[in-house]
C-alpha cells in the first residue's frame, strides 16, 4: 500500500514538475505557451486524483502513521486555489499599472499596444501559475517522503 502512495505522489511531482519546468523556460523568454496551459491542467488534475485518493483510504480506515503527510498531499489543492484567484487579479494589475479602467479600454488603444497588454497578462498569469506548481512539487515531495505507515 506504502508504495502505491508513494508512486502517486511521485507522479504529482513529476506532472507539475513538466508545467514548472516550460513555465519558467516560456516566461523567461517571454513566449506565450499553449502547451504550458495544458501540462498545468494535467498536473492540477493529478493533485486532485491524490487528495482524492487520499481521502478514500482515510475513509476506509487506512491512514498515515505520519500525520504531517496529509497536510502535503492535501495543501496542493489550497495552492492550486490560491494561484488561480492570484492569476484573476493578473489581469487588473496590469491595467492599472498603465492606467485603463477595463478591457474595453485595452480595446480602444491601437492594435500593437493591444497585443502588448495582452502579452503581458498572459506572462503574469504563466508566472502565477508557474510559481504554484513548483510549490506543488515541493509539496509531493515532502508528501511522498511521509508516506509511510499505510
Amino acid at each position: 500500500m506504502t508504495e502505491a502512495v508513494v508512486a502517486g505522489t511521485l507522479a504529482v511531482a513529476v506532472l507539475n514538475a513538466a508545467p514548472a519546468l516550460l513555465g519558467a523556460w516560456r516566461w523567461y523568454r517571454g513566449e506565450v505557451s499553449r502547451g504550458f496551459w495544458v501540462l498545468l491542467r494535467v498536473g492540477q488534475g493529478s493533485a486532485l486524483t491524490l487528495a482524492i485518493a487520499v481521502g478514500s483510504l482515510a475513509a476506509a480506515g487506512k491512514y498515515s502513521s505520519e500525520h504531517l503527510f496529509y497536510l502535503y498531499a492535501l495543501l496542493p489543492l489550497a495552492v492550486g486555489f490560491v494561484a488561480e484567484q492570484l492569476r484573476v487579479t493578473a489581469a487588473q494589475t496590469i491595467l492599472d499599472q498603465r492606467g485603463l479602467e477595463d478591457a474595453r479600454a485595452v480595446g480602444a488603444l491601437p492594435e500593437i499596444q493591444q497585443r502588448r497588454v495582452v502579452a503581458e497578462i498572459v506572462r503574469r498569469e504563466m508566472g502565477v501559475m508557474t510559481l504554484s506548481a513548483l510549490v506543488v512539487v515541493f509539496l509531493a515531495l515532502r508528501a511522498a517522503s511521509t508516506a509511510h505507515g499505510f
